[in-house]
């Protein structure tokens, strides 16, 4: 039997369904926050160009259908077929082919899925007036800001760059750690000597009505945000975004079989990023193009730790940070704590830390070495031991998710060459903080 897929449609203004087809709607209420919160131009300088709030919404729409579409439907539970129609705009630029091949090709990267995008014309819409602000009030800088080690590191070392004008930081609401994230904010500021705005955005999903536990994958996160950070730069006349991330775990090479592609998170992985600058070549003004960027790109979690240390943070600002792929806060009747320290991010996290500074006193849920755990909650664990100990060449680099024109293959091979001796380092210390418990009991 072929699998139907999902088909979902984001209305317009006049709320036509695009076809004569089982299509499921995505409201606007599909996001906590209202609208005015999101898409207002209040909080903006300056006017935001259709092709920059086309990109928002398509990416609105393609995370709130992410969350929507669950795998575990679906024949292998993983791989989608999804269907969706969005309104645009400027729907003459984002017709063409080349820009149509690359979204679609930048989705399936991501998520794994197979995607068949339907925009069509926006009706009814009506632009917006935009606040235009002095150029001082301007940023000259903008990065997205998660309230991880990687982007308070960009954000502690920017923050003290020689320049008059603002750096804005980008950051999107986590789910119970909002304070944290707060406290990080400070913590890269705290010794800033240029104007940093903060522009918090809040894109936490609703439930679809049907009553069911929405789709715990979310891997077109990151495209949000990205699409979030550039809409924020086009109103500021700024033409990079930073979007810092460790070259290891942009890269993310699997560490097994079992979690290649799409398994694993792209969500920064140069492929990812080429994907999305090739949208951006296409549908942006020409002359006025933008960019995204990794500026962490060639460093591995503990230069970026170093990197952290060296802009003035103390250790514990760096413990106080979000780097877990399954927060504990998160899960009803777990302790507050931002970190379990069992997931391969919480892993790369501990290496980091440890690299740097020789130790690590982040509060985590559970150590791996030092608990009785069940076999579930120590998978990556394993999987790490089974990586450290199989050999890794140029070859397994290219393998997986192939590296984009003009990549130094040399390079990107020598940032996960130096961050497995950096993991490596982290078993090392396990062996040792295990041994005298071994000889106790």
């Amino acid at each position: 039997m072929t699998d139907p897929g999902c088909h979902l449609w984001w209305p317009d203004a006049l709320g036509s369904p695009p076809h004569d087809a089982p299509w499921t709607p995505i409201r606007t209420p599909a996001f906590q926050r209202r609208e005015h919160h999101t898409t207002g131009l209040h909080r903006l300088p300056g006017r935001v160009p259709d092709w920059a709030e086309d990109l928002f919404r398509v990416a609105r729409a393609t995370f709130i259908a992410d969350k929507y579409a669950r795998r575990h439907h679906t024949p292998d539970r993983w791989t989608r077929r999804i269907t969706l129609s969005v309104p645009m705009t400027e729907h003459g630029r984002w017709q063409r082919p080349d820009v149509l091949d690359h979204l679609a090709t930048l989705l399936q990267t991501l998520t794994g899925d197979f995607w068949t995008l339907d925009l069509r014309p926006l009706k009814g819409g009506h632009a917006q007036e935009a606040m235009i602000a002095p150029d001082e009030k301007r940023a000259s800088e903008v990065a997205l800001f998660s309230g991880g080690l990687d982007s308070l590191s960009w954000a502690a070392t920017r923050a003290r760059a020689d320049d008059s004008r603002p750096l804005l930081l980008v950051m999107f609401h986590e789910i119970n750690l909002k304070s944290l994230q707060r406290g990080v904010y400070a913590a890269a500021t705290h010794r800033s000597t240029r104007p940093v705005s903060l522009l918090w955005m809040d894109q936490r999903p609703n439930g679809d009505g049907t009553g069911q536990r929405l789709e715990p994958s979310s891997r077109t996160r990151g495209l949000l945000y990205a699409a979030g950070a550039v809409r924020a730069a086009t109103a500021h006349g700024v033409r990079t975004v930073h979007i810092p991330e460790n070259g290891q775990v942009a890269l993310n090479p699997p560490l097994t079989a079992a979690r290649s592609a799409a398994l694993s998170t792209r969500s920064v992985h140069p492929a990812t990023l080429h994907r999305l600058n090739a949208v951006l070549d296409a549908v942006s003004d020409p002359g006025t193009g933008i960019r995204v960027v990794n500026p962490w790109a060639l460093r591995t979690k503990g230069e970026v730790c170093r990197q952290a240390l060296d802009a003035g943070l103390h250790p514990c600002h760096l413990e106080a940070t979000l780097s877990c792929g399954r927060p504990p806060t998160r899960r009803k009747g777990r302790p507050p704590l931002a970190n379990c320290g069992l997931c391969f991010p919480c892993l790369v996290r501990r290496s980091g830390l440890l690299h740097a500074s020789g130790t690590d006193g982040t509060p985590y849920e559970r150590s791996p070495w030092s608990d009785s755990l069940s076999p579930d909650r120590l998978t990556d664990w394993r999987a790490l031991e089974h990586w450290l100990r199989t050999s890794y060449t140029p070859a397994d680099l290219l393998t997986d998710t192939p590296l984009p024109p003009g990549t130094d293959r040399e390079q990107a091979f020598d940032v996960i060459t130096r961050g497995r001796e950096e993991l490596a380092g982290l078993w090392s210390a396990a062996a040792r903080e295990a041994s005298p418990r071994q000889h106790t009991t």
